[in-house]
């Protein structure tokens, strides 16, 4: 049975109904056997477990795969709803992830996004992370996703640069995510990480058009040659 849709409007005022609709706008503290949040070390997880993924100006992280969190609370934020009422948004999201995430576009189409797995982070963890992006996701404005062009066609570069070490795991490029299958014990072939890369599969989005013909050639040559070695 395929995973449920769960309709998100990310942007434009509208995280304000999501917030009411989930019972979040409560002004209740998220927390942990009753420990306070760490937004300091909420900050340092945020960018190992998910600036791959997000934009999150405040964090410096570019990531495209998922939503823009400036972008999804910058209209929260200025419309004064609490910190705490989007701390457990986010809470809630991290424990139990998107299924698959399809948002209503502007031109009334449905577009199905990549599907965020529960519970990167756990436990007082989880808490931290959603108290550090409540407390700035959104608070300088919207922002932009950088573009991947400045990575040019080193393939370090761009497995970095391009959210692919929050997923995988890969010695050569010091990366450690679970996300996605350990391309040290896949050790995949130059034309599979190309075609993986290009199309896409499972969790994994499109690269296609993010990505130009010689970055995939140069991040797929860099897996190719690197992986299951030290």
């Amino acid at each position: 049975m395929k995973p449920p849709y769960r309709v998100v409007a990310w942007g434009g005022g509208l995280v304000a109904a999501a917030l009411l609709a989930a019972g979040c706008g409560t002004g209740g503290v998220a927390s942990a056997g009753g420990q306070r949040p760490d937004t300091s070390r909420g900050q340092q997880l945020f960018t190992q477990n998910c600036g791959s993924c997000h934009t999150l100006s405040a964090a410096g992280t570019s990531g495209t795969i998922g939503p823009n969190l400036d972008n999804a609370f910058a209209a929260d934020v200025k419309q004064g709803y609490k910190q705490s009422s989007i701390e457990n948004l986010v809470l809630d999201q991290i424990r139990l992830g998107s299924g698959q995430v399809a948002t209503y576009t502007t031109n009334k189409k449905f577009t199905v996004g990549t599907p965020m797995p529960a519970n990167i982070v756990t436990g007082q963890d989880a808490v931290d992370v959603a108290a550090y992006v409540a407390s700035v996701a959104g608070a300088g404005g919207y922002s932009t996703s950088a573009s991947f062009a400045s990575l040019g066609t080193n393939g370090m570069a761009i497995f970095k640069g391009a959210g692919c070490s929050g997923c995988h795991t890969l010695a050569a490029a010091g990366a450690t995510g679970t996300v996605g299958p350990n391309l040290d014990q896949l050790k995949p072939a130059l034309a599979i990480v190309v075609r993986q890369v290009t199309n896409g599969g499972a969790v994994m989005p499109a690269f296609k058009g993010k990505l130009s013909a010689a970055q995939i050639q140069a991040v797929a040559q860099f897996v190719a040659s690197h992986a299951g070695k030290k």
